[in-house]
C-alpha cells in the first residue's frame, strides 16, 4: 500500500488482530502466570490480577454494569457487587465490534462481550499506602472505533517509571453519541465521567492517590480530554490532560446532533429512538451504523464526526467553538499538541484524484478555506505541490489548526499549557518520509518493541526520542509540569517543543501558519 493510497481510517485509528481472550468473572482462576497473581479490593469487590516484571495488571475490571437491555441507552449504572474475587488477569469485552479498515496504523483488538464498561488498571505496586500518580488513558478511533486493549497502550513503562496507568472502554458510535429522543445524550462522556469516579474511589486500592490523576487520549481520545474539560460534572476528577493529536473541534453543536439523528433515519428507515434499536444485536446496530456513515449524495461534514459529543445543554453546555470564542474557565494544566503530516496522505472523503493547481482553490474551500486565507496557506509552506498543500490542509483543519487555537485561547488566559510538534518521520516503505497521525503513541508509551510498532515507524525507532517524550509525560504527570526543558506556552514567546531527532524548544515555530490558523 502507498503512502498515498492511505485511507484516513488507517491513520485515525483501527483494530488489530490480537487474538484475548475475555476475562474478569467471577470463580476461581486458571493457572497462573509464572510471576504470580495479586489481588486489590474495590468498592464491588475483590479482584485478581496478574503480577509482572514491572508491577500487577488488573483487567477488565467493571466499573459500570453491562449496557444491555433497558440500559443499553441509559446512564451508566454501578456494577453490582460481588463477593468472590473476580479473575481480572486478561482484558474484557470492547465496544468495538469491527476495525475500520483492513490495515491500520494501531493494533486495536475486538473482543465481544457485553461488559465492555471496564477499566484495565497496571500498577507498579498495588499497595494503599503507595499513593502514587495515575494516568487514565481514553482511547481514540473518530468516537465510532478503538479499543483499550492495545499492546501499544500497555502500561509497562509507565509502571517502570512509577505512574498508575488506567485504560477505560466506553460507549461508541450510535451507542455512545447519537441524540436519541428518549435517551440520556452523550452516554459515552457519562461513561468517561463514571470511569473517572471510579477512579477516585477504587485507585487507592491499588497504589495510586485520587488527588493526582492526569487524563489523557489521543485522537478522538483526546478529544475527549478536551470535552471533559468543558463538563461540569467531570471537574474534581482530575487534575491535568494531555491532549495527543485531538479532535478539539467536539462538542459538536446541537443542530449537527439533531442532523445525525434524522439523517439516521431517512439512510436507516428506523426512528432515532432507544426503544427502536435496544434489542438490536451489536452487529445489526453496526449495520445501521455503516449505513449512516456511509459517503452520499446527503453526505456533510457531520457525517465524519458527527458521532461525538456535543453541546446538549445540561451534560455539556458550550460547543467547542463556543469555548474558543469566549475563553474557558479551565484552572487544569493542559499539554497538547499534533504531528506534522497527520492525515497529508488520508482522503477525508473516499478515494480522490491528486489535486491539481486547477482544483486545489475547490480542495482547500471544501476544508473552510476562504480565497485570501487558501492563498496564504499555499504561502506559508512554500515549495509543496498542490497536492501535497491540499494533504496539509486536511491535517491542519482537522487536528493542528483546533489544537493551536486552543494553546492560544488558554495562554491568553494565562493558564498553564504546554505545546509540542512530533516531526519525526517513519521510515517504513507504507509511511516513507511521513510524520502521521498515531506515530507519536509508541514514543509517549515508551513501547517501541511492541506489536506492530516497527511496521509504522520501520527498523530501529530512536529510542532516545521515545525516552524523552516518555519522561516529559511521567513528570507532567507526577508533576503538572513537563520539566524545565520545556517551557509553557505564551502569548509573548510561542515556545513550543518540537520532538525530532535533535528535540528542541523553538520560539514561535507557527509564525508563517498563525494568521490563517487564527481567523
Amino acid at each position: 500500500m502507498a503512502a498515498q493510497q492511505i485511507g484516513r481510517r488507517t491513520l485515525l485509528l483501527g483494530a488489530g488482530v490480537l487474538a484475548l481472550t475475555t476475562a474478569c468473572s467471577s470463580g476461581t482462576s486458571g493457572p497462573e502466570q509464572s510471576r504470580g497473581t495479586a489481588t486489590a479490593t474495590t468498592t464491588s469487590g475483590p479482584v485478581r490480577g496478574v503480577r509482572r516484571e514491572t508491577g500487577v495488571a488488573f483487567l477488565g475490571i467493571p466499573f459500570a454494569q453491562p449496557p444491555v437491555g433497558a440500559l443499553r441507552f441509559a446512564a451508566p449504572a454501578p456494577p453490582i457487587p460481588w463477593t468472590d474475587t473476580r479473575d481480572c488477569t486478561a482484558y474484557g469485552p470492547t465496544a468495538q465490534v469491527k476495525q475500520l479498515s483492513e490495515v491500520t496504523a494501531i493494533p486495536e483488538p475486538s473482543i465481544p462481550g457485553d461488559d465492555i464498561l471496564t477499566v484495565n488498571v497496571f500498577t507498579p505496586n498495588p499497595d494503599p499506602d503507595a499513593k502514587l500518580p495515575v494516568l487514565v488513558w481514553i482511547h481514540g478511533g473518530g468516537f465510532v472505533a478503538g479499543s483499550p486493549a492495545s499492546p501499544w497502550y500497555d502500561g509497562a513503562a509507565f509502571n517502570r517509571d512509577g505512574v498508575v496507568l488506567v485504560s477505560a472502554g466506553y460507549r461508541l458510535g450510535i451507542e455512545g453519541f447519537l441524540h436519541l429522543d428518549d435517551a440520556p445524550d452523550n452516554r459515552g462522556v457519562l461513561d468517561w465521567i463514571a470511569a473517572l469516579t471510579w477512579v477516585r474511589d477504587n485507585i487507592a486500592a491499588f497504589g495510586g492517590d485520587p488527588a493526582k490523576v492526569t487524563i489523557a487520549g489521543q485522537s478522538a481520545g483526546g478529544g475527549a480530554v478536551w470535552a471533559l474539560m468543558n463538563t461540569p460534572s467531570a471537574k474534581g476528577l482530575f487534575r491535568a490532560g494531555i491532549s495527543e493529536s485531538g479532535a478539539l473541534t467536539q462538542p459538536n453543536d446541537r443542530a449537527t446532533a439533531l442532523a445525525m439523528s434524522a439523517l439516521f433515519t431517512k439512510r436507516t428507515g428506523r426512528p432515532a429512538t432507544a426503544a427502536a434499536l435496544r434489542d438490536l444485536s451489536k452487529t445489526g446496530l453496526q449495520d445501521l451504523e455503516d449505513k449512516l456513515r456511509a459517503l452520499g449524495p446527503d453526505s456533510s461534514a457531520a457525517t465524519l464526526l458527527g458521532l461525538a459529543p456535543w453541546a446538549d445543554g445540561t451534560l455539556i453546555p458550550a460547543t467547542s467553538a463556543e469555548v474558543l470564542k469566549s475563553g474557558a474557565d479551565q484552572d487544569v494544566p493542559l499539554m497538547l499538541g499534533f504531528t506534522a503530516h497527520e492525515f497529508n496522505a488520508a482522503p477525508l472523503t473516499g478515494n480522490r484524484p491528486p489535486v491539481t493547481d486547477t482544483t486545489l482553490p475547490a480542495a482547500l474551500g471544501a476544508l473552510g478555506f476562504d480565497p485570501s486565507s487558501a492563498a496564504a496557506f499555499t504561502l506559508a509552506y512554500p515549495g509543496r505541490t498542490a497536492n501535497q498543500i491540499a494533504g496539509q490542509a486536511q491535517s491542519d483543519a482537522v487536528i493542528r489548526m483546533p489544537s493551536y487555537r486552543v494553546a492560544e485561547m488558554r495562554a491568553g488566559r494565562q493558564q498553564p499549557t504546554w505545546l509540542y510538534e512530533f516531526t519525526w518521520t517513519s521510515t517504513a516503505p507504507d509511511y516513507q518520509g511521513m510524520s502521521f497521525h498515531c506515530l507519536d503513541v509508541p514514543f509517549a508509551f515508551d513501547l517501541l518493541r511492541a506489536q506492530g510498532v516497527t511496521a509504522v515507524t520501520g527498523s530501529n525507532p530512536p529510542q532516545a526520542l521515545a525516552d524523552a517524550i516518555h519522561q516529559a509525560w511521567v513528570s507532567f504527570v507526577s508533576n503538572g509540569d513537563p520539566g524545565d526543558a520545556w517551557p509553557r506556552y505564551t502569548l509573548d514567546r510561542r515556545e513550543t517543543m518540537i520532538w525530532s531527532d535533535a528535540s528542541h524548544v523553538q520560539s514561535d515555530p507557527f509564525a508563517a501558519q498563525r494568521p490563517i490558523w487564527l481567523r
